[in-house]
């Protein structure tokens, strides 16, 4: 198996040629409403044979002292990376299971936020495929929190370096970015002088 930091170097690249996108002018519009001169859709790298080798074996390296239970977050963006990072794991021999978290609540049979095979008191890792203010991946947070679950970690697979990263933070202190904005600028960069 490649080294972690090759595994980085090949993600960083793939999400250079699959995933990110840069304009000088601000001309991609956010979530927020805000436009932005960066652009990043991290699912064709994720739902990707090779992206999810890539993803699942960096995040779990990432958590693998974490002693959690189960990883996951809000669906659809945490999705392909929670079943890498289990998928993983079990390989490993050490397994940690996959859930989602919803966007609307389930309003029949048992009503809940959560699909997967988790319970209250279970330690879990919130997961994020980008992070901008930190929003989505707070709410995951709240969300698991609300059904009892203790969030011990998050990890983000992007910190776009708007501030989303501290913002987690300041809900679950160890938090954590596998690549940043930094980083892919500087790869589309050099991708964008040799080509």
């Amino acid at each position: 198996m490649d080294t972690p930091r090759a595994m980085k170097q090949e993600l960083i690249r793939l999400l250079c040629e699959k995933s990110f996108r840069f304009s000088r002018e601000p001309k991609f519009k956010l979530v927020s409403g805000k436009m932005s001169r960066f652009y990043v859709n991290c699912k064709p790298v994720t739902l990707s044979p090779r992206g999810m080798l890539l993803v699942g074996n960096l995040i779990y390296r990432e958590i693998e002292g974490v002693a959690a239970d189960a990883v996951g977050g809000m669906t659809f963006g945490a999705d392909p990376m929670a079943c890498a990072i289990a998928f993983v794991s079990g390989l490993k021999g050490s397994p940690i299971k996959a859930f989602s978290i919803r966007k609307t609540r389930k309003d029949h049979g048992i009503i809940r936020w959560i699909e997967g095979d988790v319970a209250p008191g279970e330690r879990v890792v919130i997961i994020d495929d980008v992070a901008t203010t930190g929003g989505s991946t707070l709410q995951a947070v709240e969300r698991a929190r609300e059904e009892g679950l203790t969030v011990v970690r998050a990890v983000i697979l992007v910190d776009r370096q708007e501030g989303g990263l501290e913002n987690i933070r300041k809900s679950v202190p160890e938090a954590s970015a596998i690549v940043t904005r930094e980083e892919l600028m500087a790869c589309w960069t050099a991708l964008k002088q040799s080509g």
